[in-house]
């Protein structure tokens, strides 16, 4: 797998629920750094869509020289038949003290990249992104997803504020139809 400066970036496992699990209450702790709040994200949590991930889906996590995990990324299919060329769900936490390094544009690279070469079933990735989070759907679009719509009032915010949803997906061109 590749390396990205000093962090190495290899396929989730199983193993990694407790580091992942420290790794996203950590990027929880800022706000909009991930949808869930800190006591929202348990062990079962994480264990559950790490299970997920390694049997229908795919993961990377990026470690550094200790071990640790300093982001991580994931997607994988519903069990139902006909979302089975779908992705979705997709998730990617980076450290806090990590982002803008680059990590978050690697690890998504690498997962588009294995999606595209080694997963032929495959021809939809989605991923959800609040409206507020501007600079997260700037990266996604400069990634090549595409915003295909709206939930309205979908997200609660802390302060007991709505605010909308924004579904994106990005689709094999050569699938597209």
């Amino acid at each position: 797998m590749p390396t990205f400066s000093h962090h190495n970036i290899r396929l989730s496992q199983i193993e990694d629920t407790a580091k992942v699990l420290s790794l996203y209450r950590d990027v929880a702790e800022k706000p909009g750094g991930l949808a869930r709040l800190p006591f929202e994200i348990t062990s079962h949590y994480v264990e559950n869509f790490l299970k997920a991930t390694v049997s229908r889906g795919l993961g990377f996590v990026a470690v550094d020289n200790d071990d640790d995990v300093v982001a991580e990324i994931h997607a994988y299919s519903p069990e139902i038949f006909c979302f089975s060329h779908v992705l979705t769900d997709l998730t990617i936490a980076v450290h806090p003290r990590f982002q803008g390094d680059g990590i978050g544009r690697a690890l998504f690279e690498q997962f588009l990249s294995i999606v595209a070469s080694e997963r032929a079933h495959i021809s939809r990735v989605e991923l959800i992104v609040r409206e507020s989070n501007e600079r997260a759907l700037a990266f996604y679009e400069s990634l090549g997803f595409e915003r295909e719509g709206e939930m309205r009032g979908r997200i609660l915010n802390a302060d007991g504020s709505l605010e909308s949803d924004i579904p994106m997906a990005w689709r094999l061109r050569a699938k597209r139809e």
